[in-house]
């Protein structure tokens, strides 16, 4: 039998204070025809980077971004594993823009944005992105 890779997930560089704020819609998402949607705003004031972001003690310009999921029951604990992903600070970073300027972008695991939103992302339809989201948190430590 193999030993897991991580016993706990790793922390992330994810600023501090940000905020993941839960609505449930009454609305379908384009593929989940038969349940409500769980919206979740995530938001993050400016503020200064710290020592483990790339520039420290220079500003970053916070954000504020929108991700969808399916009110089911791979939904549901998706929502749950993006939750502890929030907590260990996985879901976030702070990058430098094309025009040098510091941001608060998404990191590597997936949110699902409605189509049309969010930066270069595609929304639903999409019936990989369950699985394609629960392997990255996976990856990350958290099952």
């Amino acid at each position: 039998m193999e030993k897991a890779l991580h016993h706990w997930p790793r922390r992330g560089n994810q600023p501090e204070g940000g905020q993941m704020i839960l609505n449930i819609e009454r609305w379908s998402l384009e593929g989940y025809p038969d349940c409500d949607t769980i919206q979740i705003i995530f938001h993050f004031d400016d503020g200064i980077q710290s020592d483990m972001h790339p520039h420290p003690g220079h500003s970053y310009k916070g954000m504020e971004t929108m991700a969808y999921l399916p009110q089911n029951s791979m939904g549901t604990k998706i929502l749950r594993q993006l939750e502890v992903a929030f907590q260990y600070k996985l879901l976030f970073t702070v990058v430098a823009s094309s025009s040098g300027e510091y941001c608060v972008t998404p990191a590597d695991i997936p949110l699902k944005p409605l189509d049309g939103e969010g930066s270069g992302s595609f929304g639903y339809p999409d019936p990989n992105y369950l699985k394609t989201v629960r392997k990255s948190l996976k990856v990350k430590g958290i099952k």
